[in-house]
């Protein structure tokens, strides 16, 4: 699918005003798919001057998802793309034509998709969004010399043109360990899923532990399934009892579980009578969902995120234009296409080298600031977060410029 936005009718102000009327023509221009197989508080970019653009040849800029069927990865898919709608609509550059294709998922769909991309004229890929999708553009972008912006959190497919946009899992534990460390936290346990996730997450754990001058006391893994966290929770706040009773107590424990789990994992921290104002509970942007402060178990304790501010503004953009919340991945997408519609004003054949896609001031959109590096992996800024009965609040804020700021990759 081709979209080749005209110029806007007014500024960015006046679309708000109007949003529910424009939303209908937007939606209508995208309702046709197409593919191979059938700073942190600044929320908003002003729109470019058209005058200034329009006479600029076009920039194709592809975008690659598994949109195709009805289960979560596709609704998700098809509101990312909805989220990249959104930036272009509201950058306003007629010079801007979005291609998007579906990748079926697949590393075959997403090569054919990339192949299609690049003869179709895209001089960058935002997407794909599974990892086994990006190894199948891989070949194919590094051929072309089209740089790729993938929405996959799988830092093995980094590297070679291929930049990770997402927030990486690794770098939300190094945040939230630091963060406790710095709060007087010495010794750790850790519930985790047994999962390639867990795995990703425990080894970053255990290396954030360590940079952080602190020690590992308990490690309790849990299967994938219903009700499979239930004995390993039981044991881990056993362990933290016994810790305790032996003058070694225990002060953090982290839980890097998300929406599908925490609720069964609550209860029985509760009921076992954990004390968790004296055992801190830690957990990773998982967490960052509107019910978790529901479960009193959860209510005080810290997990590092993105800066919601410029979060709740997109998410009430997006919800006034399509009428539904966006899933929290989907601000990816939107920055991705910021990212893109901001570097195509340069010339021709200089728009996203590796220079500018690099550059050390990074780029702001509404997950903070990131700064991507030539490793493919990026710099992010987090902040601390801390569980209220209703939300949450930010008890240490994401740094808002990279200058003077120590941030890691995921690495």
């Amino acid at each position: 699918m081709r979209i080749r936005l005209g110029a806007a009718r007014g500024s960015t102000r006046a679309w708000r005003a109007s949003a529910a009327a424009v939303s209908v023509a937007l939606l209508a221009a995208c309702s046709t798919g197409g593919g191979p197989n059938g700073a942190p508080t600044a929320t908003i970019v002003p729109p470019l001057d058209a005058a200034a653009s329009k006479n600029r040849p076009p920039v194709k800029i592809a975008l690659l998802l598994p949109m195709g069927g009805m289960g979560e990865t596709a609704a998700i898919a098809k509101n990312m793309k909805r989220a990249a709608e959104l930036a272009l609509f509201e950058r306003n550059d007629p010079s801007i034509q979005l291609v998007t294709k579906d990748d079926g998922g697949t590393a075959a769909g997403a090569r054919a998709a990339a192949d299609a991309s690049v003869r179709d004229g895209a001089e960058i890929i935002l997407g794909p969004l599974l990892a086994k999708s990006v190894i199948g553009v891989m070949p194919v972008a590094r051929q072309a010399r089209v740089p790729v912006l993938a929405f996959s959190n799988d830092t093995q497919v980094a590297g070679n043109g291929v930049y990770l946009m997402s927030v990486l899992p690794e770098q939300e534990v190094r945040r939230i360990v630091a963060y406790a460390a710095s709060r007087g936290k010495r010794r750790f346990a850790a519930l985790i899923p047994d999962t390639a996730y867990g795995r990703v997450v425990e080894s970053a754990f255990r290396r954030a532990v360590e940079r952080a001058g602190g020690s590992v006391a308990i490690v309790e893994k849990y299967p994938p399934g219903v009700n499979g966290m239930l004995r390993p929770t039981k044991h881990v706040v056993e362990a933290i009892r016994t810790n305790a009773a032996a003058s070694t107590p225990v002060d953090a424990l982290f839980l890097p579980g998300g929406q599908e789990v925490l609720p069964q994992i609550g209860p029985v921290v509760a009921y076992s009578g954990l004390d968790t104002t004296r055992v801190q509970l830690l957990g990773t942007g998982a967490w960052d969902f509107p019910s978790i402060g529901r479960d009193s178990a959860f209510v005080g304790g810290w997990y590092a995120s993105p800066d919601p501010v410029a979060w709740r503004s997109f998410a009430e953009r997006f919800a006034t234009t399509f009428g539904s919340t966006p899933p929290r991945i989907a601000s990816v997408a939107y920055d991705a296409m910021s990212l893109a519609i901001n570097l195509s004003s340069n010339p021709p054949g200089t728009r996203f080298t590796p220079g500018n896609l690099t550059r050390k001031n990074g780029f702001a959109g509404v997950d903070g600031i990131v700064r991507l590096e030539s490793s493919g992996l990026s710099q992010r800024a987090l902040a601390v977060l801390e569980v209220q009965t209703f939300g949450a609040t930010v008890i240490d804020p994401a740094p808002h410029s990279f200058y003077g700021t120590q941030l890691s990759s995921a690495q």
